[in-house]
């Protein structure tokens, strides 16, 4: 596979969240303001990257015994730069994220694309794949944040676009919001897909 090719199909062709329904629970939890979505998203596409990178680099020394544990521990140094990054640079964002940006280290995601790709490819072609995952998962992320922050809180970005008259919806506020948002996202684009395959 090209460079291109490889990006197009981890980001959309086998989009992680929409295709394989990994890493939902951040998906779920983070996506009531798109600010929130955005600084998830790209967390989760500067450690996939890395990790792809990193993982690739060096695995033809790594045992197949311990093989998992190194991927942990590569994934978990790029997730705690990251935390760290934000409490030090944006620490009103790094207290509404919580403890979901640590929980990066547990997401299916990263370790799916450590165990299925970073582990068998080149390092730059494990990096591309890697942006392309973090850009399908961040798409989204963004997605659900735009619906649930225009009808929540009636703004895009924290900046208000429905005037006083727009009775924002409490529900979507909520986490159960984001279920329903993301089950009719996957459904959605599950037909169009299976539609074009005849």
């Amino acid at each position: 596979m090209t460079k291109k090719q490889i990006f197009i199909t981890s980001a959309f062709t086998e989009n992680s969240v929409w295709r394989q329904i990994l890493g939902i629970c951040s998906a779920l939890a983070v996506t009531n303001l798109m600010m929130n979505s955005l600084i998830m998203g790209l967390g989760v596409t500067f450690s996939l990257a890395l990790s792809g990178f990193t993982i690739s680099l060096i695995r033809n020394w790594t045992p197949r015994s311990v093989r998992m544990m190194v991927q942990t521990l590569i994934i978990a140094a790029y997730v705690i730069i990251v935390d760290i990054f934000l409490k030090a640079n944006m620490p009103d964002i790094s207290k509404q994220l919580g403890p979901y940006v640590g929980l990066i280290i547990t997401n299916c995601i990263l370790m799916g694309r450590a165990e299925a790709f970073a582990s068998q490819n080149t390092p730059l072609d494990s990096m591309i794949d890697g942006i392309g995952a973090g850009v399908g998962y961040s798409l989204v992320l963004l997605l659900i944040g735009f619906i649930r922050e225009l009808f929540g809180f009636g703004s895009i970005f924290g900046i208000k676009v429905l005037g006083a008259w727009w009775t924002p919806w409490s529900i979507m506020v909520m986490a159960p919001s984001a279920f329903f948002i993301l089950a009719m996202l996957i459904w959605i684009i599950n037909i169009k897909y299976y539609k074009s395959k005849g």
